[in-house]
This record gives structure tokens, C-alpha cells and sequence, in this order.
């Protein structure tokens, strides 16, 4: 990668931020296009500060990670209205220094699940309350699919399960639901704590698909679970690389390279776990 004084510049903000794959993701898709840009992780505990960063160096875009998928909101200029909708950002496109915020989570989401399976009318099962659930929800809710949430904090639950306009049921309920999909937003399951599960296997039925949004490691419990007695699985990468995609064509205005990027991301997984 030639870096020179026309090289744009792109980010990612969040603490921790060692462990993300986007620089991996971001500058394979710069290389496969030709386009002079580079892109950096950057942990940040001030984002506000880090967004007058931004602005003062002409920084194009960034992508927004935890923890500053909310607050950052209040350092914008202007919000896309999905990401309006959603109550979090996590994509930033600074347009001649004004910084507008997108959520490109959603996005990922539905482009996953529609590889391997309809949503209109299906009954969707979310685990969880946080960022990523939420927006996967308007998601689902935009595709036509039906929506239950299911989080071991009830209170979090039933404040999602509001905002969306969905039912909310306590864990205990899931085996008693008919469900067509069923996604993990929860990081249960995630390095290092590999062998934890969301759900029981007893809870999974062979006629679902299941998804799960952590993609360290790639085959997490649930989903090796979920495999054996016969369900539709698919991987956080899928989503990982599809939200990623929607960043870089909002940047860049080129097609994304979507199989390079995967071919990326599942390389550096590959590498890191061996």
C-alpha cells in the first residue's frame, strides 16, 4: 500500500480496538480498488475530542465502536435517519467538515440472513437488549419479519421490546416460542469464553436458522451446536463484512469488494487463531 501526501485517511474509534479486523477489512478493499486511502485503529476514550480530531484532520470517515456507539451522537452535525431511529451511530462520513452519522448494523444484518433465508413473516428471536440488537431490530421489522426479545435483564428487554413495538419474553420462554430465526447480539460465546452458550441446546429446533453476530472465534458454540442437529447456521462475518461494505461504498462512492473483504477478515480469523 503506497501511502502519500493524497492518501485520504479513515478510522476506527473505540476502546479496545486491538482486536478489530476493519483495518484488515477496509484497507484489502482499498488495495482491490486502486483507491488511495488508508485506514487506522485508533483507541479513544474522549470521543468528542477525537471527533474535533477528525475535523481538524480532514479524516473522511470512521467507523464508531464500543463504547461510543451512543455518545458520539451528541458531537454530530447532522444524522442519517435510520441512525435517528436506531439511537446510535456506527459510521461517520465527514462531507467538507460536517459529520453525519449512519448505523450500518442493520444493514449487515439483513444482507446476512437474506443469503440463506427469507424474513417477511418470519418469526425472529433476538438475544439480547444492547446497540447491535436494537439495530437489528428496526432491521427485521423493516423486511417484514415478526419480533420477539428475549434478555436475561428483563428490564432492558421490555425497554427494547417498547421502542420496537415487539413482544419481549423472559429466557425461560424460549422453547415455548415459534421461531423461524433465532440471533445471538450477545457477546456470550466470544473469545476468550468460548465454550459459554446464550441458549440451552434443548432450545434449538432443527427447522431454525441461527446467527450469531461474534465472529472471534468464527464457529462459536452455538453455532457448532446448532450445526450438528441440523439447523441454517451463519457467521458474525457475514454481517461484519456486510455493514462494512455499506461504509466503504458511503465513503469511497466505488462498489465494494465484498469477496475480498470476506476472504480478508476470514484470513486474519484464521491466522489469529492458529
Amino acid at each position: 500500500m503506497g501511502l502519500d501526501s493524497d492518501t485520504i485517511l479513515f478510522a476506527v474509534l473505540g476502546d479496545p480496538v486491538s482486536h478489530s479486523l476493519g483495518p484488515v477489512m477496509h484497507n484489502t478493499a482499498f488495495a482491490e480498488t486502486g483507491f488511495n486511502g488508508a485506514y487506522l485503529a485508533f483507541r479513544v476514550k474522549d470521543i468528542g475530542n477525537a471527533v474535533i480530531g477528525i475535523k481538524a484532520l480532514g479524516i473522511k470517515g470512521a467507523s464508531i465502536t464500543i463504547p461510543h456507539k451512543i455518545s458520539v451522537m451528541d458531537f454530530l452535525d447532522e444524522l442519517d435517519d435510520t441512525a435517528k431511529k436506531i439511537g446510535a451511530v456506527n459510521t461517520l462520513m465527514n462531507r467538507d467538515g460536517v459529520l453525519i452519522g449512519y448505523n450500518s448494523d442493520g444493514i449487515g444484518a439483513v444482507k446476512a440472513l437474506s443469503e440463506k433465508t427469507a424474513i417477511k413473516d418470519k418469526n425472529v428471536v433476538v438475544l439480547g437488549a444492547g446497540g447491535a440488537a436494537r439495530a437489528i431490530g428496526f432491521g427485521i421489522l423493516a423486511e417484514g419479519g415478526r419480533m420477539t426479545v428475549i434478555n436475561r435483564t428483563p428490564a432492558n428487554g421490555e425497554k427494547l421490546a417498547k421502542v420496537l413495538g415487539v413482544d419481549f419474553q423472559p429466557m425461560s420462554a424460549l422453547n415455548k416460542i415459534d421461531c423461524h430465526i433465532l440471533i445471538n447480539t450477545t457477546p456470550v460465546g466470544m473469545l476468550p469464553d468460548i465454550d459459554a452458550m446464550p441458549v440451552r441446546k434443548q432450545d434449538l429446533d432443527p427447522s431454525m436458522v441461527v446467527m450469531d453476530v461474534v465472529y472471534n472465534p468464527l464457529m462459536t458454540r452455538l453455532l457448532r451446536t446448532a450445526e450438528t442437529i441440523g439447523c441454517r447456521i451463519i457467521d458474525g462475518v457475514s454481517m461484519f463484512v456486510y455493514q462494512g461494505a455499506f461504509q466503504f461504498e458511503l465513503w469511497t462512492k466505488i462498489k465494494a469488494p465484498v469477496g475480498a473483504m470476506k476472504k480478508s477478515v476470514l484470513s486474519a480469523l484464521g491466522a489469529a487463531n492458529e
